[in-house]
């Protein structure tokens, strides 16, 4: 007799289901949401410089959509190790109207990449529904309150330390159960403040703060992170623990950044941070219709 095999719900019994954002929801289903990234800097890790000019990000955001991409992520400060701080009126610069374009052109749900309160509220006065905080809202007292008025979603990672430190040396007890233990009491925190559970968004934060080990235990354990009862949202996207394992420092990381996100969708995780969208909603759907999901053979129609 053949046994159909569970769905990622059936397997992931607490696995949220939904994420509310400032003015919708969205459902989150077995295939994974992929967030399409665009950097409006000249020195992110990947793509620093490529996009910097309003226009250009602006054109970048409407082609990820196109490509399957489910939420536009706009950043205006890299976060890779050992980055310079930007000032609030240079950040603002940046990314101010490439959130308004980009919302007054795609009905796709935009998220605002910044650790500074300012930034994050311009950004939702332009359209922005989600926050996206690398420093967990840490980093600015200020930006649980914009949560609060604005209502929009909000994302949570962990990090240890900062840009500028967290690769010096970055040790754990044991490093799943510490970031677990640090995203609830985030989590607790942020619905101290008057945040709402369901808005809430939990990262692990693969990269930050994390030797190349850490990356890979992480990224093979994402699916203990689901008894937090929140959507997960990683990004692994061409980190340097991929190059580290191919062996090569300077390999195109895209192809194996596309395996990365294949085992971590059939671990549940919700929302992959990517820079290649196309690649990884088409991974995706021939995974699981050859069965990577749930068993079943796909048909044509």
């Amino acid at each position: 007799m053949q046994r159909r095999q569970a769905s990622l719900s059936d397997r992931f019994v607490n696995r949220a289901l939904s994420w509310r954002l400032r003015t919708r929801t969205i459902a989150l289903a077995d295939r994974p949401l992929i967030m399409g990234i665009v950097n409006v800097t000249p020195d992110s890790f990947s793509d620093g410089g490529m996009f910097l000019a309003p226009e250009k990000a602006i054109e970048l955001g409407l082609k990820l959509g196109e490509e399957g991409a489910d939420i536009l992520d706009i950043g205006g400060e890299s976060t890779r190790p050992y980055s310079d701080p930007v000032s609030l009126a240079e950040e603002l610069a940046r990314t101010e109207q490439v959130v308004r374009g980009l919302a007054e052109r795609t009905a796709l749900p935009i998220s605002i990449d910044t650790s500074k309160s300012q930034v994050a509220k311009a950004a939702i006065d332009c359209g922005a529904e989600i926050i996206n905080d690398v420093t967990g809202f840490e980093g600015d007292p200020l930006m649980s309150q914009v949560a609060v008025d604005s209502g929009a979603g909000v994302c949570v990672m962990h990090m240890q330390g900062d840009p500028q430190t967290m690769q010096d040396n970055p040790t754990y007890d044991n490093v799943v159960e510490d970031i677990f233990e640090y995203l609830r009491r985030r989590k607790e925190h942020l619905i101290s403040c008057g945040i709402e559970l369901d808005r809430i968004c939990l990262d692990p934060g693969i990269g930050f703060g994390k030797t190349h080990q850490h990356n890979l235990t992480l990224a093979a354990a994402c699916g203990r992170f689901h008894d937090l009862g929140q959507p997960l949202l990683v990004g692994h996207s061409r980190k340097g623990f991929i190059a580290k394992l191919i062996g090569d420092k300077e390999c195109d990381r895209s192809f194996a950044s596309v395996g990365v996100g294949l085992a971590l969708a059939r671990q549940g995780v919700q929302i992959l941070r990517v820079h290649d969208v196309a690649a990884h909603r088409q991974a995706w759907t021939l995974f699981a219709a050859c069965g990577g999901v749930d068993g079943k053979e796909a048909r044509l129609t």
